[in-house]
């Protein structure tokens, strides 16, 4: 027997005893595998949370690489994209809830996929950013907007939504890394705050600290676009808690038994806004506490209409 079909011989032992052992599961409650995203301490926290959600007769188990593509009919939740693109390549088949993922990432599978691929977004909708700045400036009218050529068509629905909530918002294309700066002034003339999108190709590591200096010279602030961009410098984001995701993770799943498919991707539907203390202090800013900032928030979406939560 040569190397490599001994390999071979091994690889095909391994594969048996993994149907076997998800057989064996599978027939004692209902499985659920769990792809990481590499990330050690996000991985146990977010699978702790899922399993503390999910009905007692769901096992949720680690799965590997190398077992992905044996598996059949057995959903499989992973966390950020990469771990999606890494299940996603290995087998088309199998049923996947993609968490942690944007929805500018996940809807176009999921649209392909409908039933099959669905997510709980990460990201959180423009027009409860555009409020958070909003609900610390009440006076704010006017949202500047930066965006490449690419992810101009985004920001389409937030001009069409902010009319109804008194404000109005203007996107800035830059064309290029040289032109960012001068862009970004043009936008800081404009509005009367910087809502920061999850678009890496403007707000990365790169960058983040030429905008926000950029932004605070001229006396004006930024809103998101995530919690992370706070503690950078930001001076305050909505989030969604991560207990939430995992409560709707864990929803989505007990659907997929019920009815054999995922629900469209969707957002958790309770929100939070973290505020950089900071960065309001040095600009003298009174910012209110955000428990009452996220009440104000929820009023004016019940009020003049958007996405609802708590």
């Amino acid at each position: 027997m040569t190397r490599d079909t001994f390999r071979r011989a091994v690889a095909t032992l391994l594969g048996l005893v993994f149907v076997v052992s998800a057989y064996g599961q599978e027939t004692q409650g209902r499985l659920v595998y769990f792809a990481g995203s590499g990330n050690i301490a996000l991985d146990q926290h977010v699978q702790t949370l899922l399993a503390d959600q999910l009905k007692s007769d769901i096992t949720l188990t680690p799965i590997s690489s190398d077992q992905i593509p044996m598996v059949e009919n057995t959903p499989v939740i992973s966390i950020g994209p990469a771990a999606f693109s890494r299940v996603r390549q290995a087998n088309r088949s199998i049923p996947i809830l993609a968490m942690l993922v944007n929805k500018s990432f996940i809807d176009g599978f999921a649209a392909r996929n409908p039933g099959q691929i669905s997510g709980v977004l990460y990201d959180v909708p423009l027009l409860r950013q555009a409020l958070t700045g909003k609900a610390i400036l009440p006076h704010a009218n006017n949202v500047a907007i930066l965006a490449t050529t690419a992810s101009v068509e985004l920001y389409e629905p937030l001009i069409d939504e902010l009319p109804a909530h008194g404000m109005s918002a203007r996107v800035f294309v830059v064309d290029n890394e040289d032109d960012l700066i001068p862009s970004l002034v043009r936008a800081l003339r404009y509005g009367d705050f910087l809502l920061a999108a999850p678009d890496d190709a403007i707000y990365n590591p790169r960058t983040i600290k030429h905008i926000l200096l950029t932004a605070y010279r001229r006396n004006k602030i930024v809103i998101g676009p995530s919690q992370a961009y706070v503690k950078a410098g930001s001076l305050a984001s909505s989030y969604a808690p991560f207990v939430e995701m995992a409560a709707l993770g864990a929803n989505f799943i007990e659907q997929y038994f019920v009815a054999g498919a995922f629900p469209a991707p969707a957002y958790p539907l309770i929100y939070r806004v973290d505020v950089n203390d900071q960065v309001a202090r040095s600009m003298n800013i009174p910012v209110p506490d955000p428990a009452l900032l996220n009440r104000a928030i929820q009023q004016e979406l019940a009020e003049n209409g958007g996405p609802q939560g708590e």
